[in-house]
């Protein structure tokens, strides 16, 4: 079992920068792949950015201008988000992979969330 807290979220002008972080605790953190999502009112939950046990490896989906990144000494992944926008207002969560390829990008490869933090972009 992995459990996941995320903070870090609130409410920013367009232009500026967030970081996102996820605490997690339970199963050996550094082997599995995190990744994160966000999801707005009556949209399905999207694929942000993966990364590998180690953190060596990364992938992004089409567009994105966050870098997600983790220190496996605190347990943490986090989700820099740089020159923000309205469209990126949204719940944004972390997810454990379980077990399978680090390279996940659909909901359901993923079997740890966390509850969500709240981001949102004002114009």
């Amino acid at each position: 079992q992995v459990q996941l807290v995320e903070s870090g979220g609130g409410l920013v002008q367009a232009g500026g920068s967030l970081r996102l972080s996820c605490a997690a605790s339970g199963r050996t953190f550094s082997s599995v792949g995190m990744g994160w999502f966000r999801q707005t009112p009556g949209k399905e939950r999207e694929f942000v950015a993966a990364i590998s046990g180690s953190g060596g490896n990364t992938y992004y989906a089409d567009s994105v201008r966050f870098t997600i990144f983790r220190d496996n000494a605190k347990n943490t992944v986090y989700l820099q988000m740089n020159n923000l926008k309205p469209e990126d207002t949204a719940v944004y969560y972390c997810a454990g992979n379980g077990g399978g390829s680090w390279l996940a990008v659909r909901v359901d490869e993923y079997a740890y969330w966390g509850q969500g933090t709240r981001v949102t972009v004002s114009s």
